[in-house]
């Protein structure tokens, strides 16, 4: 009997997973504001940060069911084979947090220094840490399952890496589309987001390094030095004030919606593709088999 893994291909998987996910996930979203006492019509509704942390709970437990169920059933493959090996996990882990910490501390002392910004000052809530810590985890972890562990996953087995990369980052990016103040130039970012992300996966097929950096990129942003977060309001810990929105800054989207943040994104992705270049390059030179020399004949003359 043919497996349902070879008679669905690959791809085919990646474009049924979606509607599953939208209808699933929206059942999940729906209960959730029931739960909460919110209305479900209502996408944009202002939440206290706990119902949003319990609102993306909800969001998480919808995507696990919807991917189990595809890796169980239509590719027959495990969950953990998405990329939770236990390879690296500290070192990844680690990497990714420190990434995303220095990548926001960058463009947050960049935009004060050119004046795009001004930072107002601390205000130290410990509860709003955990919150945010809390909230932007729950949302690496969904976006991650689904973009990196099961899209770009599976289009990894239908096209060519360097192919699949750009098109799960463009689902990634048409993603966020319905944020609030969504423009172009966040299409852009986030897009190239997508591609920072994803650059680790399609050379270690771990999450590890994409789950710690993008919530790092999220937390820092938001939590810590005050940027909305794709249009997201946060309580940092960083106040900060805009003179006006401009490109610079990001304006009402953040720092995902700047000039600057592409700019940062373009090194970063760079730098990242010259060391898992060279790296797989040398491991493909360390799995050369190494030929004998040809035996001496010693009964030569």
């Amino acid at each position: 009997m043919t497996k349902t893994s070879d008679s669905v291909k690959p791809w085919v998987r990646t474009i049924l997973i979606l509607p599953a996910f939208i209808f699933v996930v929206g059942l999940f979203q729906w209960a959730g504001s029931l739960a909460l006492g919110l209305d479900p019509s209502n996408y944009n509704i202002n939440k206290s940060p706990a119902q949003e942390i319990i609102g993306e709970l909800f969001t998480l437990t919808g995507t696990l069911v919807v991917v189990g169920i595809f890796r169980r059933f239509i590719d027959e493959e495990s969950f953990k084979s998405m990329g939770f090996f236990n390879r690296n996990v500290i070192n990844e882990t680690l990497f990714g947090l420190g990434l995303g910490a220095l990548l926001m501390a960058t463009g947050f002392v960049s935009l004060i220094s050119i004046h795009e910004i001004n930072w107002l000052g601390l205000k130290v809530e410990s509860i709003n840490i955990l919150l945010g810590i809390g909230l932007f985890l729950l949302v690496a972890l969904t976006e991650e399952l689904l973009l990196r562990g099961y899209i770009l996953n599976n289009l990894m087995k239908s096209m060519n890496r360097l192919i699949a990369l750009p098109v799960s980052a463009v689902m990634f990016s048409l993603g966020h589309i319905f944020n609030n103040n969504f423009s172009w130039l966040g299409f852009w970012n986030i897009f190239l987001a997508g591609i920072l992300l994803g650059m680790p996966y399609i050379y270690t097929k771990s999450l590890w390094l994409p789950i710690a950096l993008h919530f790092s990129w999220n937390f820092f942003q938001g939590t810590v030095f005050g940027f909305n977060v794709s249009g997201h309001v946060t309580y940092p810990l960083f106040t900060q004030s805009r003179t006006t929105d401009t490109i610079w800054n990001g304006g009402k989207f953040g720092f995902e919606g700047s000039v600057l943040c592409i700019v940062f994104q373009i090194v970063a992705i760079l730098v990242l593709w010259r060391y898992y270049s060279k790296r797989s390059e040398q491991n493909q030179l360390s799995c050369v088999p190494i030929t004998d020399p040809a035996p001496l004949n010693m009964h030569q003359s």
